[in-house]
């Protein structure tokens, strides 16, 4: 039953930009506060002060994709700028994840590099680092290309890789030196692109964990499995690989115990913070992801 839950629940958000719309007026209801650090800069930066006392650091993702306007990506670029000054003058440990199609992609890509440039260069004054969220199979290419563009200036900027997409292992391969989140993937994409079964796309994740690894880059391992996560533990410990060299990511509200267990270990533990009043989105892939963050999301929802 919670299979085609989860199924119906993707199809129903992606197909409605009315419902996105509708979120925005209803606030983080459904669930979604428990996924959602807030709407606002403020209180975000009370959660993330909590964590960081708690011995985890964060990235922080201003909630928004697919805009289609001009304003829209220059609000959003503004922003995010805004977050970056806001962590800074807090002080707390967290970077900042950025989606290009919230800053312009599909509008033009000289406009959405121009305000990638301005993020970077107000990340680079407040000495801070930027990860460019992967989106759909549709903006991966655009999305590499632009980031190549954008090191030949900035060193303070990475990006995700999908295990699920058949191409990720050349492209781990291609991007080397170059500050990775690898993951497995959380989009529906076809199977001309991306593997569909589980165990094709774990095989794959730790594949190109070990490639990032074994070249000396800094990997961020971003998975709420804790099967890839003692493999992960032991292929380092196999392999001398300094605990400097990597760190572990998983999203904030999720598999809260083993974050600080991990955080515990000696082990850097980024917890990906999404905060923002377009929030539908996200919670929706979250939801569709697993059959059981729909009882997740259920049983919050019901306990208020």
């Amino acid at each position: 039953m919670l299979e085609t839950v989860s199924r119906n629940v993707f199809l129903y958000a992606s197909q409605s930009k009315s419902l996105n719309k509708a979120a925005k007026k209803w606030g983080l209801k459904f669930g979604a506060s428990q996924v959602v650090a807030g709407e606002t800069i403020e209180p975000t930066m009370s959660k993330i002060r909590e964590l960081n006392e708690k011995g985890l650091v964060c990235t922080l993702d201003h909630l928004g994709e697919f805009v289609t306007s001009e304003e829209e990506a220059i609000e959003a670029t503004d922003y995010n700028i805004k977050t970056l000054k806001a962590i800074s003058e807090a002080g707390v440990n967290s970077q900042l994840s950025v989606k290009m199609t919230q800053l312009g992609l599909d509008i033009d890509e000289a406009f959405c590099l121009s305000n990638m440039r301005k993020i970077l260069s107000t990340a680079k004054e407040c000495n801070n680092f930027v990860t460019i969220d992967m989106e759909d199979y549709a903006h991966c290419q655009i999305t590499l290309d632009i980031l190549r563009e954008l090191r030949k200036t900035y060193d303070n900027v990475g990006t995700v890789i999908q295990a699920y997409l058949f191409r990720a292992e050349q492209d781990v391969k291609d991007l080397n030196g170059v500050t990775l989140r690898l993951v497995k993937g959380a989009y529906k994409e076809s199977p001309d692109v991306a593997y569909q079964e589980k165990k094709d796309v774990d095989s794959n994740y730790m594949r190109i964990i070990k490639e990032h690894l074994l070249s000396g880059s800094y990997t961020a391992i971003a998975t709420h499995d804790h099967h890839i996560i003692d493999k992960v533990k032991a292929f380092v410990k196999e392999h001398h690989i300094p605990n400097d060299q990597f760190e572990f990511q998983m999203l904030y509200g999720f598999r809260t115990d083993m974050q600080l267990s991990l955080a515990q270990e000696g082990y850097k533990m980024r917890v990906y913070v999404p905060f923002g009043n377009d929030w539908f989105g996200y919670f929706m892939r979250r939801l569709a992801e697993r059959p059981q963050n729909v009882a997740f999301a259920l049983k919050g929802f019901f306990s208020k």
